[in-house]
């Protein structure tokens, strides 16, 4: 039975995820170690314990989701032994990254380096524009592209049937929103999010971190992963690279991600991350696929 991991992308993080990793599995606790020592500061006490307000910050999160992602994996081994391997991975925007480091594309301190950077670049751009996001739910693609090219902003995320995320100028989608209620749509909600992720907003951040991904050794993935620019799998170290930069100006194709790696003979999805989000949307795509969702140590007894 084919097995796919799916990585949490930003806003799944919580205050305490990953402290029962930590507490319970050596090999998880020495990732947390080391991450802090490639950072320069301590993650496992902002993961921990917070301040909420500064686990939050782009430049703090996605460091912590790849490092509890990657823990996960750690402690499944540790249970199910070394030779434990997936047959593919994907990961939600940040978690894309993790996938990669996953199968092998960089190890986990190139790949926590390169997520800091990424990081650092996105909250940059947050920072110097003026963005917002809404969720849309219960609407045809075509419904919501059409709004899109209307009010001039931009289709963030594809996460499943009927769940689309828009993105851009702040201002543009308040019109946006106000006019899509207007409509009758009745799901539409703003969110609580620094800026406009995954729209030209993000540009600078996409620039300055494409030329830093040439300057970072990449290798083949040792299982297929599937790019969020595309949904298709990818496995040449320029591609993916390519693909990672554009990622931060793109659409997350999430929706075509799971097709794909279900048409390519996934039968099982193991969401390691935190909330749950990933493998609600793998049912919502379709209910018959069958998503089991693990965050800490408790989740893992099932598995053993």
């Amino acid at each position: 039975m084919a097995l796919a991991l799916l990585f949490s992308g930003q806003g799944a993080q919580h205050v305490g995820m990953g402290s029962s990793l930590y507490a319970a599995s050596p090999a998880a606790r020495t990732l947390y170690d080391e991450a802090g020592e490639v950072l320069g500061w301590n993650l496992a006490k902002i993961s921990f314990e917070g301040p909420e307000a500064e686990l939050m910050e782009t430049k703090v999160c996605q460091p912590a989701l790849y490092v509890h992602g990657l823990a996960l994996l750690a402690a499944i081994r540790e249970i199910k032994g070394d030779s434990f391997q997936p047959d593919q991975a994907l990961g939600l925007s940040l978690g894309e990254l993790t996938a990669y480091a996953a199968a092998g594309v960089f190890d986990f301190a190139s790949g926590l380096r390169v997520v800091a950077e990424r990081a650092r670049l996105m909250q940059e751009a947050c920072e110097h524009t003026d963005g917002g996001m809404a969720a849309i739910v219960g609407q045809d693609r075509a419904v919501v592209v059409a709004l899109c090219h209307e009010f001039d902003v931009e289709a963030a995320n594809f996460n499943g049937p009927g769940q689309i995320i828009i993105s851009g100028e702040k201002t543009r989608i308040d019109a946006a929103v106000a006019a899509a209620k207007g409509r009758g749509m009745k799901k539409v909600m703003p969110l609580k999010v620094a800026g406009a992720y995954h729209s030209r907003l993000m540009e600078p951040a996409r620039a300055a971190f494409t030329a830093f991904l040439a300057t970072v050794p990449f290798a083949p993935p040792r299982f297929a992963v599937f790019t969020n620019t595309t949904g298709a799998a990818i496995a040449d170290p320029a591609a993916i690279k390519a693909a990672l930069g554009q990622q931060i100006v793109s659409s997350v194709l999430w929706e075509d991600c799971l097709r794909s790696a279900h048409s390519a003979g996934a039968k099982e999805f193991w969401e390691l991350g935190p909330g749950g989000v990933l493998g609600g949307l793998v049912r919502r795509t379709n209910r018959h696929w069958l998503a089991k969702s693990f965050s800490e140590m408790a989740d893992l007894k099932a598995i053993g």
